[in-house]
């Protein structure tokens, strides 16, 4: 019953979020970050252990991977645009993926953190269930790496449309590109308020993120170790 509870106050807090946004779109009101505040308030209130509520928010969890395996819907309707600018987006997105790597690593190791925390930093713009997924692999603690992942969303969903803004972006395949690669799926909600175009090419951006990082990180991260 405790699980089925928070399942339901989950989503319902969810929806109020995005309703919320809707009407106020302020960075501040976004559901990414509306939400978990809300309901770490809750648990804390009720008295509630996490092990209580995730029994019911795994329910969720699982939903994420056929989540993202449905983002080929959209990308599908733009197909002629992927096509034509597949060079373009693969050397871009390949580019941003391996400079994530090595600014994150890097980073971590001139702050002089440990082997575990680099390896729990380093796939940070992969999309969540791969970040941790890489995490596993390479020695990381994969509850860093999620909270990693969530910083980096919301980073992105911050900083993205004043880098936009300031650069005078304009083309689809720039903005999806940018959101896609450095900010996962908090970055293709973001692109798609610029059109559906810049909202199917971040999906892309997205997923070879995840291929490159998933590729590459395992052994990159030996540089820093």
């Amino acid at each position: 019953m405790d699980a089925v509870l928070w399942l339901g106050c989950t989503i319902a807090v969810y929806w109020a979020a995005k309703r919320l946004y809707k009407k106020y779109p302020k960075i501040y009101m976004s559901p990414l970050l509306l939400t978990p505040v809300v309901l770490i308030g809750l648990l804390a209130i009720s008295g509630a252990s996490f092990q209580t509520y995730n029994e019911g928010g795994v329910w969720l969890s699982n939903m994420v991977e056929p989540a993202t395996i449905a983002l080929a819907v959209t990308m599908y309707k733009h197909i002629d645009l992927l096509k034509k600018h597949a060079f373009v987006i693969a050397v871009s997105v390949g580019c941003g993926a391996l400079t994530g790597i090595v600014t994150s690593a890097g980073l971590a190791r001139l702050f002089g953190l440990t082997s575990e925390l680099i390896g729990s930093l380093a796939p940070r713009s992969a999309t969540t269930p791969i970040a941790v997924s890489i995490t596993g692999l390479i020695g990381g603690i994969p509850t860093i790496a999620a909270v990693a992942t969530l910083i980096t969303g919301l980073l992105g969903l911050v900083i993205g449309p004043l880098i936009v803004k300031w650069c005078g972006i304009r083309s689809s395949i720039a903005q999806g590109i940018l959101f896609g690669t450095s900010a996962h799926s908090a970055g293709i909600s973001r692109a798609a308020e610029y059109g559906t175009a810049a909202g199917s090419i971040a999906g892309v951006a997205m997923l070879l993120t995840a291929f490159v990082t998933l590729g590459a990180a395992p052994w990159m991260i030996e540089w820093f170790r």
